[in-house]
C-alpha cells in the first residue's frame, strides 16, 4: 500500500460510460488517526435535458438525503428515514421551518442508506426540467433559487440566506439556499424547469438574469436585484425584477421560468358560478 503523507488527496479511479454521463470519484484522505476512505457516489443521467433522471447508486452503508417526492424508482433494501431537513431538536425544528417558508424546500427531508450489498434510487424533479451536478468541497458554497434543491450527499447542509428587500416584490423566492459540506467532499443535486445553461461571470463580463431564471451560482458571484425597466415596465411590461450579477464565477440559469406558465394557466382555470 502506498504511504501518503499527512494531510493528502488522491484520486483513485475515474471512468465513464458511453451511453449515459457516469462518474465515480474515490479520494482516500490521509488524516493523523489513520485512513479515510471517502467516495463521491456514482451518477448516471438519462432523458437530459427535458425529462432528466439521475440514478445514484450507492456503495455498502452509503447514504444520500432526498427531497420527499423526488425519489422515482429504487432498489430493494434501501433504509428510509424521515426526519426535518435542518436536523432534529428544536434548533432543528426552527431552521427546518424557516427553511421551508422561505426557502422554498419541504420541511422534511428523507434519508436513503444501503445495506451490506449496496443499492441505487433514480430521482427526477416534479416538473419537465434537467438535473445537474455541482461538486462541493469544504469551504465552498453553492447558492440555489428557491425549489432548485433536489438531493445531496449526507454530508451536505444548507440554510438560507435573503436577497434583499427589493425580492419582496417578486412573485419568485425572495430566498436564496447556501448549500455547504461538513466532513470532506459531498455533491448536491439541482434542478431546473427547462435545460440548465453554464455562463461564466467576472468582472469585466457581468449578466442580467431575470429572477425566475436564475437556477444557482457559486462563491465570488455577487448580485444585486433591480427593477427591469422602470415601475412601468415591471408592472406592464411582462418583466420582473432582475439580478445583476458580476463577481469571478458560474452561474446557471434555465430555459424556462415556472412562474411564467402559472400566470398562463391560472386564467384559462373555470370559475366558480354564482
Amino acid at each position: 500500500m502506498t504511504k501518503l503523507n499527512a494531510p493528502s488527496l488522491v484520486r483513485v479511479e475515474k471512468f465513464s460510460a458511453d451511453s449515459a454521463q457516469i462518474a465515480s470519484l474515490h479520494w482516500i484522505n490521509n488524516l493523523k488517526y489513520g485512513l479515510i476512505f471517502q467516495r463521491i457516489m456514482k451518477t448516471e443521467f438519462e432523458f437530459g435535458p427535458a425529462f432528466t433522471l439521475i440514478t445514484a447508486h450507492l456503495s455498502p452503508g452509503e447514504s444520500i438525503k432526498v427531497e420527499p417526492g423526488a425519489m422515482v424508482a429504487q432498489s430493494v433494501g434501501l433504509d428510509m428515514k424521515t426526519g426535518m431537513s435542518r436536523g432534529g431538536g428544536i434548533g432543528g425544528f426552527l431552521k427546518s421551518v424557516a427553511t421551508s417558508m422561505v426557502g422554498g424546500e419541504s420541511f422534511w427531508l428523507n434519508t436513503f442508506t444501503a445495506g451490506g450489498s449496496g443499492g441505487w434510487i433514480s430521482m427526477a424533479p416534479s416538473y419537465p426540467g434537467d438535473i445537474s451536478t455541482f461538486d462541493i468541497e469544504p469551504g465552498q458554497n453553492l447558492f440555489m433559487q428557491g425549489g432548485a434543491f433536489m438531493a445531496c450527499s449526507s454530508n451536505v447542509q444548507y440554510n438560507t440566506k435573503f436577497q434583499g428587500a427589493k425580492s419582496l416584490l417578486s412573485k419568485e423566492s425572495t430566498f436564496f439556499l447556501r448549500a455547504f459540506s461538513e466532513g470532506g467532499s459531498g455533491q448536491v443535486f439541482y434542478c431546473a424547469y427547462g435545460a440548465i445553461k453554464e455562463i461564466e461571470v467576472s468582472e469585466d463580463a457581468p449578466i442580467a438574469v431575470d429572477n425566475g431564471h436564475l437556477v444557482a451560482f457559486t462563491d465570488g458571484v455577487t448580485y444585486r436585484v433591480a427593477h427591469s425597466g422602470g415601475m412601468k415596465s415591471t408592472m406592464f411590461g411582462g418583466e420582473g425584477l432582475i439580478l445583476e450579477l458580476s463577481g469571478s464565477g458560474k452561474v446557471w440559469i434555465q430555459t424556462r421560468n415556472l412562474q411564467s406558465l402559472v400566470d398562463r394557466i391560472i386564467p384559462l382555470l373555470p370559475r366558480p358560478s354564482n
